[in-house]
Parts: structure tokens; C-alpha cells; sequence
């Protein structure tokens, strides 16, 4: 029975911790490395997921809150805030140690059962020590530079999450001196995972070492004459928000260039030692670090999980991974021009479940067609290597008009855009960088084609990045559309980012930070209107997160008045569901499954208007108010049908993949109940939308 909390909800919290909310989102992802029906090496790739998903949230928000609470000089002046940052410490520790349990005590066993081992220096038998050691001797140790700390060998600068050792020594060095202490900091350019020679594992298995374990084995070596005493890897997790004063900056891009270097070196907020290390030597490392002991973290393992995907990146086992998946084609006639098509009717793709590829040949026959005048994109995350920058560098090239809005300051993405944007006015495209003191996070593209005596536009909107890796992983909603109102606004939304103007009057699309937050507000006050009036009303959302007060309060609002709400929220929300006076009408669910639940889908049924509008904003307020967002329209009713059966009905059926939130914060995975047939919302979309194909054999 859920718990009545609407005794006084003037005294309750209306909001759930966000912070907290973010880490219970690990908690169900470290739940599918925990589920046996899942193949191994997808269980160990989850692992490191969850691993990389703590490792950002050091890095942004325990960074941002510790920096929010040291402004005025000291921590202790915020007494709130220490007992978040208490909580925040205590639910990381049980995630950390749980992520070990499920290596060690799972998924490490059981793939050794399956003839892939990572073997550690005891486990290892007289030639695989053979070949280590000469390994070490020719490929490692040549690259170490071991650091005897005393006044003339300071402790030296550690870059943010590398692998490093810290050692303890007996005696006295070479010049009679009795330095304690060496630093072996392990060069960036070595392999973190190493594969054995297959003639040195047994029975046709696959073995691999770790990098750590090969210098713990021969760390005595890097110090002839001395006795190691005691040692231990360790890695410091830093604070990588960049800043710069935009406003002070002339070249946003020059400035960005040089804080790329300085986040390897910011402020230290975790420090991860090896469980054997002695006491003595991680308070040193706390103390070199400034770090108190809620920030330590004794580790069974390696310190760095996330290094081990890469043992998923080397084994050939099919059995051991998710079955391949070949996406379907939105197209309804792929011989046909893709203009022509679009002519004809929209074209709404659904990543990963049908191909990225027709918006890259969207971009690629934009370029090539002589037809075409001008392109125009925004991007935020595209990778590396990307075939739509190079369409987009081809067609400047050829002396179309190419504008793309390069978002600089995407997270951990940064030297990606930037090189990308020397390359783009290299070709002479015009690239611009946003607007000052907020990201560009929209997603859409635009192709102005002359036809005839008029020019016509052709738009592209998604939920999700230009990235074409990411959208075979991702889940995503695109349209593609020649409709004149939304194609001409598009335009408009990129007039006002180079031009600086104020965006006219729009009919179609919500722009942030202008009027999204105001019209998704508006549309929940219209359902409780209706809802007042004795008619049907409902709301079904998918986002990423949910946080804003403002929106929650409105939805709060919204239920009281007896609105149906559904949320499927796959990361943090700090809404409270099911409260009896306050949101007894609101459930809340989560989907954690093969792919990242990444589309934003809005659901208003307005009279059986059923108002559906795509996004790229989560319902945050940086996304409301310091992001430039649009929402889009999906306006055919065919389409509108194809969102309501696709993005939203399945995952309200999920009984699989589906977590429901409690109003203590809490998720209970749903299950099928008696009799009842087990349903997963991708795996239905992958039946469904794409062409499975068959499980391969070992």
C-alpha cells in the first residue's frame, strides 16, 4: 500500500531529491548487468555504463555542488547542503560496492565460464607470468617515470581520472635520502585492457590482463635497491565543467581551446583507491588532493570499470552479446528522390528501429543537388567522424550558402565541435556559435531548394543529436517535412541565433527560452480545464528527466483537477506520484532496456485534437530557460496515430523494462502478473519496425 502522504502536504516536500533521483536511474541500470536473461558481455558493458554514468556525476553535479557551497570560503556555512552531499556520499558508497559484487561474485565468473577471463597475477599460470613479465619489460616499462617525492620532486599534477599508483618504501635512495613515498603515473598511450596470445589460454578461451594488474606485478622492478612496503592504484575524479566569461571573451572558440586543457586539472572531488591500500597512504592522497574521508573510495577492482568495455569491444562471441539488429526504412519509396518524396507527404523516422541513414542522405542530396541554395543546421553532438559534416563541408565547397550553429560548449564534446568548426570555415561555410550564455541544443536542419520561380524549404527535426553512432543506440523521433509553416519557421528560429534578433511570433513551434515553458504550462491548464468541465483529460509525456518546479506544480495541479497523467521518465524526476491530494492521478515510469530511452514526446488529448509535439527539451529548467529548445508539431493524423503507437502506448504496456516510481523516491520494476504476457516496449518496436536477425552461433 502506497504511503498517505497528504496528511499535511504543507509540511511535506512537494519535490523528490534530485540528485538522489539521479542515482536511483544508476541503480536501475546496474540492475540489468544484475539480470541473468540478458547475454554476458551486454551485462559487463552495463557495468560500465552505470561506472561512466557515476564518473559524469562527480564530474557536473557533486563538482557543481561543492563549488555552490565553498563560494563564500566554506562548506560548513550550508548545512542543507552538507546533508545532500552526506546523502549523495552514502548512496554512492552502496553503489560503488554493489557494482563490485555484481563483477566479482557475476558477471566476471560467469564469463569465465564462457571461456573469456580476466586473469589477475595469482590466477595466472607459469607462461602467461612469462610473457607478462616480458611484456612489461619491453611495452610498460620503458614508459614509466616513477616520482620519489621530496622537495625537488613535488607531487606531481594528476589528470582527471587517470590510472596512477602510489608507493611506500623502506631504506634510503641513492643519495642516502629516505624518501617514503613514489608516484608511477601510468602513460595514456598504454592499452588499459590487454589480450593474452590465444596459445595461453585454455580450451579456445579468450584471456585478458589489466594494465594495472601488469605494474602492480613488477612495481618492485621500478625501484632496484629500495623494499616496496606497500602500494596501491589510484585515480581522482576532478571537476570538467568548463567556464568562460562570454561576455568578456572576443573568440568563444579560442577561449574554449584553452579550458579543454584545464579541465584534466580541476578542482578534486573523488579520490578511488584499490581496497588493500593502507590507511596511511590514502589520507596522504586526501590530503594532496584536499578531500576529506566521505570522498574516498576503497574499490575491490580495478579503479577504473568503465576501461572494461573494452573486453566487449574484443570478444567474437555472439552468444554472449544482444542479437544483431538491422533497422527498418521510413521511406516509402527509397528509389524516389527524397525531395519528391517529401513533396508528397512527411516522412516521421524512429531511431534506432529505422535508419539513420535517410537523414544523412537527406543532408547528401542537399549537397549534391544544384537545385539547392542553401543548408542550414544546428549541431550539438556529432562525433569524430561524421559523414553529414562532410556533406555539409562538401556543399560549401561547391558554393551553396552553409550555416551551421556549432554548439562549443557541449559537454564532453567540445574538441569534437571545435574541430569540426575549423573545418567548416576552412570550406567556407558560416558558422556561428549560439548565443551568449546559452547552449544551442535544438535539433534541426533546413534546405532551401529553388523550384521553379520560388524557393521552397525542406526541414528536418529531431529529438536527438546529429551523432550518426549514437542513433543506433538511441531511441529517437525525426521529421522530415516540407510543410511551409514549419519549414519557414525553422528558418526563422535560425535567423534569430546569427542575427541576434528577437524570433517573430510562432504558430507551430515552441522555442526556448521564450515560449516552451509557457505553452507546455498553458497545454496542462487547458487539459485541467476540460478535465473541470466533466470531459475526458489526459497527458502522457516521455522525457529524460523532470525537475522543474513550475512544470511538476502545474502537473500537480492538473491532477487535482483529475487529469490522467502518465510520465515515463527514464532519469531523474522529482515529482511525487500517487499522493493521495496531490498527485493521485500522476504515475511515473521508467524503461531501462537494450537502448537508451532518449526521445521527448508531448501528449495533450485537448477534445480529441490529440496534440503531439517532439522535442528536444526535457522538462529542466536549463532546458526551459538557458537552453535554446524547439518543440515541434507533428500535425498528419496518420503520424500522430504512428507516435501514439510506437512512443508512448508500448511503453505504458511494458511490463519488462518498466519501473514505477513510489512516492518515497523508490522504483519497483514491474513484472507480469499471472497469466499475463511479458511485453518490452523495444523489443515489440524491434519485432515491429525493424528486420531482426537470426542468433549466431559460437
Amino acid at each position: 500500500m502506497k504511503p498517505d502522504l497528504s496528511a499535511d502536504v504543507s509540511k511535506t516536500s512537494a519535490f523528490l531529491d534530485r540528485e538522489i533521483s539521479q542515482l536511483m536511474f544508476n541503480r536501475r541500470v546496474l540492475a540489468q548487468a544484475e539480470d541473468r536473461s540478458i547475454p554476458l558481455l551486454e551485462r559487463l558493458r552495463y557495468l560500465c555504463i552505470a561506472s561512466s554514468n557515476l564518473d559524469e556525476f562527480f564530474e557536473v553535479r557533486v563538482a557543481s555542488l561543492l563549488a555552490a557551497g565553498t563560494i563564500d570560503g566554506t562548506l560548513s556555512n550550508h548545512p542543507a547542503l552538507v546533508a545532500t552531499l552526506n546523502r549523495i556520499s552514502d548512496e554512492c558508497h552502496a553503489l560503488v560496492e554493489h557494482q563490485y559484487e555484481i563483477l566479482n561474485q557475476e558477471v566476471l565468473p560467469q564469463l569465465a565460464e564462457a571461456g573469456v577471463h580476466l586473469v589477475r597475477h595469482n590466477e595466472r599460470n607459469e607462461a602467461q607470468r612469462a610473457w607478462v613479465k616480458e611484456y612489461f619489460d619491453n611495452e610498460v616499462r620503458p614508459l614509466l617515470t616513477p616520482i620519489g617525492l621530496d622537495p625537488a620532486h613535488p607531487f606531481p599534477q594528476v589528470v582527471n581520472k587517470s590510472l596512477n599508483f602510489i608507493v611506500s618504501l623502506s631504506g634510503k635512495d641513492a643519495f642516502g635520502r629516505g624518501t617514503a613515498i613514489a608516484i608511477v603515473k601510468a602513460p595514456r598511450v598504454l592499452p588499459r585492457i590487454i589480450r593474452l596470445p590465444d596459445h595461453l589460454s585454455d580450451n579456445g578461451g579468450i584471456s585478458f590482463c589489466l594494465l594495472s594488474s601488469v605494474i602492480h606485478a613488477h612495481i618492485s622492478d621500478l625501484f632496484a635497491g629500495r623494499e616496496v612496503l606497500a602500494y596501491s592504484q589510484f585515480r581522482v575524479t576532478r571537476d570538467s565543467d568548463l567556464w568562460v566569461d562570454e561576455d568578456e571573451v572576443k573568440n568563444l572558440r579560442q577561449a574554449l581551446k584553452g579550458e579543454l586543457q584545464g579541465r584534466q586539472f580541476g578542482k578534486s572531488v573523488r579520490l578511488e583507491v584499490a581496497m588493500n591500500c593502507p590507511p596511511e597512504l590514502s589520507q596522504f592522497l586526501l590530503n594532496q588532493f584536499g578531500l576529506d574521508q566521505s570522498r574516498l573510495y576503497a574499490v575491490n577492482g580495478p579503479v577504473n570499470l568503465v576501461r572494461l568495455t573494452e573486453i566487449t569491444e574484443h570478444v567474437n562471441k555472439p552468444a554472449l552479446r544482444f542479437p544483431p539488429f538491422i533497422p527498418g526504412n521510413a521511406r516509402k519509396n527509397a528509389n524516389l528522390d527524397i525531395f519528391a518524396e517529401l513533396r508528397q507527404h512527411d516522412i516521421l523516422l524512429h531511431h534506432p528501429y529505422q535508419t539513420f541513414q535517410t537523414v544523412i542522405d537527406f543532408i547528401r542530396s542537399a549537397a549534391t543537388d544544384p537545385h539547392v541554395v542553401a543548408i542550414k543546421q544546428t549541431i550539438y553532438r556529432t562525433g569524430m567522424n561524421s559523414d553529414l559534416m562532410e556533406s555539409l563541408i562538401l556543399a560549401a565547397q561547391q558554393g551553396k550558402e552553409v550555416t551551421v550553429i556549432v554548439e562549443l560548449k557541449a559537454r564532453f564534446d567540445e574538441e569534437a565541435n571545435i574541430n569540426w568548426a575549423d573545418k567548416l570555415e576552412q570550406a567556407g561555410a558560416q558558422v556561428v556559435y549560439g548565443v551568449v550564455g546559452l547552449k544551442t541544443h535544438a535539433k534541426v536542419a533546413l534546405v532551401i531548394r529553388r523550384e521553379g520561380h520560388k524557393l521552397r524549404y525542406y526541414a528536418h527535426l529531431g529529438t536527438g543529436n546529429y551523432h550518426p553512432s549514437t542513433t543506433k543506440f538511441y531511441t529517437d523521433f525525426g521529421l522530415l517535412t516540407c510543410h511551409d509553416g514549419i519549414a519557414r519557421e525553422v528558418n526563422e528560429v535560425f535567423i534569430h541565433l546569427t542575427s541576434l534578433t528577437k524570433p517573430h511570433r510562432l504558430s507551430h513551434l515552441w522555442l526556448a527560452p521564450f515560449a516552451l515553458q509557457n505553452e507546455i504550462i498553458k497545454a496542462i491548464r487547458n487539459e485541467a480545464r476540460i478535465a473541470r468541465a466533466g470531459r475526458p483529460a489526459r497527458i502522457i509525456v516521455k522525457i529524460n528527466a523532470l525537475v522543474d518546479e513550475s512544470v511538476i506544480r502545474a502537473l500537480y495541479a492538473a491532477s487535482k483537477d483529475g487529469v490522467k497523467i502518465d510520465l515515463i521518465v527514464r532519469g531523474a524526476c522529482t515529482l511525487k506520484p500517487g499522493v493521495p491530494g496531490l498527485s493521485e492521478n500522476i504515475r511515473v515510469r521508467s524503461i531501462i532496456g537494450r537502448f537508451l530511452e532518449h526521445s521527448r514526446i508531448y501528449y495533450f488529448r485537448n477534445d480529441l485534437a490529440h496534440d503531439i509535439l517532439l522535442a528536444s527539451a526535457d522538462w529542466m529548467s536549463r532546458n526551459l530557460f538557458r537552453r535554446i529548445e524547439v518543440a515541434f508539431p507533428v500535425l498528419d493524423k496518420q503520424l500522430k496515430r504512428r507516435v501514439l503507437a510506437e512512443g508512448l502506448n508500448p511503453y505504458l504496456k511494458d511490463n519488462t523494462n518498466a519501473w514505477e516510481l513510489e512516492p518515497n523516491g523508490h522504483y519497483q520494476r514491474r513484472k507480469p502478473r499471472a497469466k499475463q504476457a511479458a511485453l518490452s516496449a523495444q523489443q515489440h518496436l524491434m519485432a515491429t519496425l525493424g528486420t531482426p536477425s537470426p542468433q549466431l552461433e559460437d
